[in-house]
């Protein structure tokens, strides 16, 4: 029992984080895709987004898309969610390129997107959020991957800068955005950054009502519908905010539920003869949801399996140090307890998510749900 659990819990761990990556990289590396050329004429876009937040930050955000070099029609949408009561409006000086609109009741992003893209005008819809700046030539690269007519939607890159996170939530991203970049040369990337993405309009449909991540949700269709979703290293947005722990443990939980929520809502993706990219789906999303499950069971057989004095001496250890190094106030345990904070809260995440899945508590945007 004890050796059953430690090869099951390891194997997972493995093929998770391990091997399904070196597999796509090695993959990756033996093909190779034209890049698109540069559409001609540059078609019109129209960026959307979905904002609660402050004036100030609205009015960097929509300057900051306005700033870019893209050579064709530009223009911005602004649904402000109905829980807002400072409102933005544009100043005189962009107020010919930028609209604002009412997010539909009962708010949250994906309502608040279906106002804004019905009001759109452009061909292309760029999607972002509000604390993410795009560098100027970001939609111009976007754009460009849309004219291989295979290729429904493109995601950008999120450049986290060092500081505003924790060392393994940066280690983690970096992981996440490679194997992203890869699998779009497979097929498609699964899943994109909500914080930088482009669509046809043609092709996009009204999100449901309560949906959390639109950047699994619209990926995730197109491919259900024949299409492709690339990857973009070279369009990059920068967080401009620092996420501590708890934020980031928070924005964990709420990912992963939508991970959970996806496959309720649109359970396609879950049917190999559906999905193109099934394996992909599975080993990327819903495997790595097994891994503090799998990580306790190594641990739980691993106790199990060597003598009761080491195992009992190992744990004391464990209970002895803790609190030293909680309590010390030396560079190298603030450094430890980060470290260990950050791992924390990646592996309790998928727990908390477990939880929300099965009472069907899809409402983790809300300010209550985010404990």
């Amino acid at each position: 029992m004890a050796l059953a659990l430690v090869v099951t819990g390891a194997g997972l761990l493995l093929v998770t984080w391990g091997l399904y990556p070196l597999v796509v990289l090695l993959l990756a590396r033996l093909l190779t895709r034209r890049p698109a050329a540069p559409p001609s004429p540059w078609p019109s876009v129209t960026a959307l987004l979905a904002a609660r937040e402050a004036p100030a930050v609205i009015d960097r955000r929509v300057r900051s898309w306005l700033a870019s070099d893209y050579a064709g029609p530009l223009d911005v949408v602004v649904a402000l969610d109905p829980a807002v009561t400072d409102r933005w409006t544009p100043a005189p000086d962009i107020a010919g390129r930028a609209r604002v609109v009412a997010g539909d009741a009962p708010g949250g992003k994906c309502a608040n997107l279906n106002a804004a893209e019905r009001v759109a005008t452009g061909s292309v819809l760029v999607l972002g959020d509000a604390h993410q700046l795009f560098e100027p030539d970001a939609i111009r690269v976007l754009v460009t991957a849309l004219g291989d007519p295979g290729v429904g939607a493109a995601g950008g890159q999120l450049e986290i800068p060092g500081g505003s996170v924790g060392l393994v939530s940066r280690l983690y991203w970096n992981y996440e955005r490679a194997l992203r970049a890869n699998e779009a040369l497979l097929h498609s990337t699964i899943g994109v950054s909500g914080s930088i993405y482009a669509i046809r309009r043609a092709l996009w449909v009204p999100l449901p009502t309560g949906l959390i991540l639109d950047d699994l949700y619209v990926p995730m269709r197109l491919v259900l519908g024949g299409h492709r979703v690339a990857f973009e290293r070279g369009a990059k947005a920068t967080e401009t905010r620092s996420v501590g722990v708890s934020q980031e443990f928070r924005r964990k939980v709420r990912t992963l539920t939508g991970n959970y929520q996806l496959c309720a809502w649109l359970p396609a993706v879950i049917v190999p003869v559906r999905n193109p990219v099934w394996l992909q789906f599975v080993l990327h999303k819903l495997a790595r949801l097994t891994t503090p499950f799998a990580l306790l069971a190594c641990v739980v057989g691993a106790l199990l399996l060597v003598p009761r004095n080491f195992a009992l001496l190992t744990l004391a250890t464990a209970a002895v140090l803790t609190p030293v190094i909680v309590a010390s106030p030396d560079p190298l345990s603030r450094r430890l307890r980060g470290g260990a904070g950050s791992l924390g809260a990646l592996l309790a995440a998928p727990i908390v998510a477990l939880g929300n899945a099965l009472r069907g508590r899809w409402d983790v945007w809300q300010p209550h749900a985010r404990g």
